[in-house]
């Protein structure tokens, strides 16, 4: 699928979007692996939104989403790819949330050959892949996007779109504390909670609750803490081990990367995180002026300036090895 630059306005985007859904009958849904809030709440949004307008979809992720986001609309509608017949074949996608078309993973075997593809995302990194695009890489999450594209579509927002809408807003802005926290975002989170959203509610379940398996693992990932950088760059670690010794999940993952971006004189935190493939994936989270997108895009990752992440080959301590020196070179 060939990558190209789109120059148009948001508001031709929006359009174009609208034109996309408008002309096909069936789609597939996928989101980027690994799903996260925005991810599980940008698939339950379109699907809801699809859903109104009478057609026909399949809302799909090459991993289970997290428990967690079992209160979204649509939620249990989501299947793993590998649960569909792998002969079916869909020839309109809609991606959310994928800064690129490797993050589709392995739902990709499930595009027809002459797949039609609509982008929807909010990463800078985004790579433009697609037919149709609809990127405002300024968008605190891609749920802002999907906002203004029901009301392109003319689509009343009910509670249970409203919840999607913020629980991507939520978890993507940190409970509405980090930098891209916007007006608009706020304007939005106001109008959805006037919706009956119970904001205090999703607060509580999905930044405040927690596992004992995430305390377990918690416990192991501070044991590895190191500074680099005079204190500006600080990492945890976390092994196949600790992660068979505790039980954790993908979901007991969830923050761990803020607590050594949080210790104060650090710029740079990150998370190291051993997989069974024999790959590590790195999680990278910045304070004030580092740039972590670009160092992620170095190793053929992606992201947000303050908030990106990546995969590298090889074990644990050369992954640490080669993304601390890398990450080092911004502070020299």
């Amino acid at each position: 699928m060939t990558a190209s630059r789109d120059d148009r306005s948001y508001e031709e985007q929006l359009a174009a979007a609208r034109a996309f859904i408008e002309a096909n009958d069936r789609f597939l849904v996928v989101a980027h692996v690994n799903p996260d809030g925005d991810a599980a709440a940008s698939t339950c949004a379109t699907g809801w939104m699809l859903e109104r307008l009478g057609k026909k979809y399949t809302l799909v992720n090459e991993n289970s989403m997290p428990g967690k986001f079992d209160h979204l609309w649509g939620f249990d509608r989501i299947v793993r790819s590998d649960e569909l017949d792998p002969s079916e074949r869909f020839g309109a996608v809609i991606s959310v949330d994928c800064a690129d078309e490797s993050r589709i993973g392995k739902a990709r075997a499930l595009f027809a050959g002459d797949v039609r593809l609509l982008n929807i995302d909010h990463h800078p990194t985004n790579d433009r892949f697609g037919d149709v695009r609809l990127i405002r890489d300024d968008a605190a999450a891609t749920v802002e996007i999907l906002y203004d594209l029901a009301s392109e579509l003319k689509l009343a927002p009910t509670p249970e779109f409203a919840t999607a809408i913020y629980t991507g807003l939520l978890t993507d802005t940190g409970g509405f504390r980090y930098s891209n926290t916007s007006p608009k975002v706020m304007r939005i989170a106001s109008e959805l909670l006037a919706c009956g959203v119970p904001g205090h509610k999703l607060a509580e379940r999905l930044l405040e609750r927690i596992s004992r398996s995430h305390i377990e693992l918690l416990r192991r990932a501070l044991a590895t803490l190191q500074f680099a950088c005079g204190g500006k760059l600080c990492w945890v670690s976390v092994s196949q081990e600790d992660i068979r010794q505790t039980g954790a999940t993908a979901e007991d993952m969830d923050g761990l990367v803020l607590y050594p971006r949080n210790i104060e004189g650090v710029e740079v935190g990150m998370l190291f995180k051993e997989t069974e493939d024999g790959t590590v994936k790195v999680s990278f989270r910045s304070n004030t002026y580092a740039d972590v997108a670009a160092v992620a895009k170095s190793f053929g990752g992606g992201g947000h300036v303050r908030a990106s992440g990546c995969t590298i080959p090889g074990t644990l301590a050369e992954a640490i090895e080669r993304v601390v020196k890398e990450v080092g070179q911004h502070f020299q």
